[in-house]
């Protein structure tokens, strides 16, 4: 059974809160996959210009990644990375445990400030075909808006956007990530 992005009920409504299910059977994870592709759909009918489509998705993912960093550390109690290579290996381990996948990390920048995750398979363009008119979905962007979001809340900007991706033909889909700096902690007016 395969999503066809022109063929789901215009009429179902999705909630972003059931995306990252956290358990790891099968069942819960198609049930993500044929969700999003609802969310997709329904997106590029009330958009009509995928560029839009592109924002929100990523725009979704960020708001999304900024509420799950809060579990991830509940969970992990992982003490605050030094180094990019540390985040890397965070962010692996956020994918494992909230999407059941574990991506490969390589590809690193000379200055280590850089790096790729690649996915063999991506759960969520599981039951996907993507229509020639819309080579330029980006499909998967909240995965992306999701690193950003919460690596943002623990005081890292980063980039973060599909190099390759399996559902436009490409072997393998790769998500690079690039650290733009560190911010610094807001601290209240009148506070030292």
């Amino acid at each position: 059974m395969y999503i066809s992005l022109n063929g789901i009920s215009p009429s179902l409504s999705v909630s972003t809160c059931i995306f990252f299910s956290h358990h790891h059977t099968t069942q819960n994870s198609e049930f993500l996959t044929l969700t999003y592709g609802a969310l997709v759909t329904q997106m590029l009918r009330d958009f009509e210009n995928v560029d839009d489509v592109n924002k929100q998705l990523e725009r979704i993912g960020y708001n999304m990644g900024m509420r799950l960093i809060e579990d991830f550390l509940a969970r992990t109690a992982a003490p605050r990375c030094l180094e990019m290579r540390e985040t890397a290996d965070r962010i692996q381990q956020a994918f494992r445990i909230y999407l059941n996948v574990q991506p490969t990390i390589s590809n690193w920048s000379a200055a280590s400030d850089e790096f790729s995750l690649l996915f063999d398979a991506n759960p969520l363009t599981e039951f996907v075909e993507l229509p020639a008119d819309l080579s330029n979905l980006r499909y998967s962007a909240i995965l992306s808006g999701c690193i950003r979001g919460a690596l943002e809340m623990v005081q890292l900007e980063v980039q973060s956007w599909f190099v390759q991706d399996q559902l436009k033909g490409d072997n393998v889909t790769e998500l690079r990530v690039k650290f733009v700096r560190r911010l610094e902690e807001a601290i209240p007016a009148g506070e030292d």
